[in-house]
Order: structure tokens, then C-alpha cells, then sequence
């Protein structure tokens, strides 16, 4: 495995093998070892064409924890705002010696276009590209689900995750749908009829237009922001409208099942897709999820930097 742009890239096995190695360095940083020599040497750059605090940090974490050299690239500010195109960023990057790039970026296909290219030796990873994917997140998300459900061998069959929310305009829905699956967990795509992309009974999900319906049934509940910058029309009346229909509000926390978790990517619209009770309640894995995300892309960046696809403690220097 060179690059990771899509979850569609990753069988089984090497998700799995991913995993894995995430939870040997969760394990780990339970000790004294708090930083490993693995990628000693390498130079990460974090090229960010759009804002970003939690991934663009949480990579930024995990490249230095495994000795890498870190470069962050925003765009503002940077050549990008005088007009440099993709090309002439990715071949000064290579100039540098990038070993890996992490990029994310508002055109769906950006990663793809920047791996195929031939512009840049390094390894890619998508942070998200428009609309398309965002697959670290939907490996951090299993992780934590798996983790939270004692699921052995990452296997999550028998689960139902509902993801609820902006549908049509998420990544982080399509990666989590993409890996979920592959996983064996029943996924339920939870939105109003506006938001819910055409095709979306493809993916191998099941389509709700009622959450009600649906709550009690869901071990996990995934909430999405309404992603207002990607929207050029209105599909819904209002915030207020929606968040009735669809808000994790206090009374359908309630009915959720005793064991049943929360989610939710970041950042969060309290009030409005959730309510500050079901954020901040003993259900809610959303701060696990942050944490969970350090360990997830260390393990991502030493499949494609560190070392063989098979990890062992040995092998990664702990």
C-alpha cells in the first residue's frame, strides 16, 4: 500500500492489520514510551486547502510522535492565494524531499489527481476531498467502536450504526459507509429525503427518513453537521425545522438503548444536530474519538512510511 485515498483502497485484512497497530500504540502510550523512532528522518507535509483543526492537529500529533519532521501548508497566506495551481505546490513539495503528503482539499478528487500525477514521489493521504472521502476518519471511527463493543478482531457484525444528518454533502458518511460494511456492521442513513444523495441504497446502507423510527434500533448514533459551505440551495425550511426532525435532542436521547454510544466527527453545532446534554452525556464517545484519531494515523502513516504491512512491536521500535 503506497497511498490511502479511499477506504475502497484498504481489503479487509489491511484495514484490519491498520487497526491493529493502532491498538498497539494505544497500549503503548499508556507507559513511559511516549514518542517512538519509527519514521526518524522523514518529512511529513500537512497541505491543508481548506481550514482545519482537529485532523490537520491530530496528523500533525502522530507524524511527531513517530519522530517524523513535520511541515504544516496552509493555503491562506501561501502561493496557493496568488494563484500557484496543485502542480507547482506538489513539485516544490518534492524539491523538499517530502517523504508523505496529507492532503485535504475542497475539489472531490484532488488526492487521487495528486498521487496519480507523477508531479510527487511521497505518499498521499486524503484529509478529505470535497465531498468524495475521508478515510482516516472512518478508521478511527471503527476503531472506536470496535474498542467501546470489545470487538475482537475489529469484526462488527450484529452492530447497527445510524449516521444521521447532512448525507448528501459528507465524507465522512461515504468512508464510514465504505469501511462499516467491509467490517460487518448494518448501517441506516438517517437524513431528510434533500439530503440523502441519489444511489446513496448503493453503498450497501439502508435510507431512513425518520429518526424516530429508527433511534431505539441503533448501537451507535452518529450525528453529522449541516455543512452550510458546501450548500449552494436550501433543502430544508430551517436549523430549527431540522433540528426537530433531526437534532439528537434530550428526548431521543432517552429512548437510545441503555448501551447504545454517540458519535460525531467534529466540530460540533450544539443545539442544532445535538444537543449539549447527548455531547457532553457518559454515551458520548466524541472526545474518545479525538484521542482514538492520534493513534489511528500513526498506524496509517507506518504502513505507508514505517515499515512492512504486517506490524510488530519490535518492528515499530517499541
Amino acid at each position: 500500500m503506497r497511498h490511502l485515498l479511499s477506504i475502497n483502497d484498504l481489503t479487509v485484512q489491511q484495514a484490519r492489520e491498520i487497526l491493529t497497530t493502532a491498538y498497539e500504540l494505544d497500549r503503548v502510550s499508556d507507559g513511559q514510551i511516549k514518542k517512538l523512532p519509527t519514521l526518524r528522518g522523514r518529512t511529513i507535509v500537512n497541505l491543508f486547502f481548506e481550514d482545519s483543526t482537529r485532523t490537520r492537529i491530530s496528523f500533525e500529533s502522530a507524524a511527531k510522535r513517530l519522530s517524523a519532521d513535520v511541515i504544516n501548508f496552509s493555503a491562506k497566506g501561501s502561493s496557493v492565494s496568488k494563484g500557484e495551481s496543485l502542480k507547482d505546490t506538489a513539485q516544490t513539495l518534492q524539491a523538499m524531499g517530502a517523504d508523505g503528503v496529507i492532503i485535504r482539499h475542497h475539489a472531490s478528487g484532488a488526492a487521487q489527481r495528486l498521487a496519480d500525477s507523477g508531479w510527487i514521489s511521497a505518499s498521499v493521504i486524503n484529509a478529505g476531498d470535497g465531498t468524495h472521502e475521508h478515510p482516516t476518519q472512518a478508521l478511527l471511527d471503527s476503531y472506536t467502536i470496535a474498542r467501546n463493543f470489545e470487538r475482537e478482531n475489529y469484526d462488527l457484525s450484529g452492530l447497527t450504526v445510524g449516521i444521521v444528518g447532512d448525507i448528501l454533502h459528507s465524507r465522512v458518511a461515504r468512508s464510514n459507509v465504505l469501511l462499516l460494511r467491509k467490517l460487518g456492521a448494518s448501517v441506516i442513513l438517517i437524513a431528510p429525503p434533500t439530503l440523502i444523495p441519489v444511489g446513496a441504497e448503493s453503498w450497501g446502507a439502508t435510507v431512513s427518513y425518520s429518526f424516530d423510527d429508527a433511534i431505539g434500533n441503533l448501537d451507535v448514533v452518529m450525528t453529522l453537521r449541516i455543512q452550510h459551505e458546501r450548500m449552494s440551495n436550501f433543502f430544508f425550511p430551517s436549523l430549527q425545522e431540522y433540528s426537530r426532525g433531526y437534532g439528537l435532542d434530550d428526548a431521543r436521547l432517552s429512548r437510545m438503548k441503555g448501551s447504545a454510544v454517540i458519535m460525531h466527527p467534529g466540530p460540533m453545532n450544539r443545539g442544532v444536530e445535538i444537543s449539549s446534554s447527548a455531547a457532553d452525556s457518559h454515551q458520548s464517545l466524541v472526545l474518545r474519538q479525538v484521542t482514538n484519531g492520534v493513534f489511528v494515523r500513526m498506524a496509517v502513516l507506518y504502513h505507508l512510511l514505517g515499515g512492512p504491512q504486517s506490524a510488530t512491536q519490535s518492528e515499530m521500535g517499541i
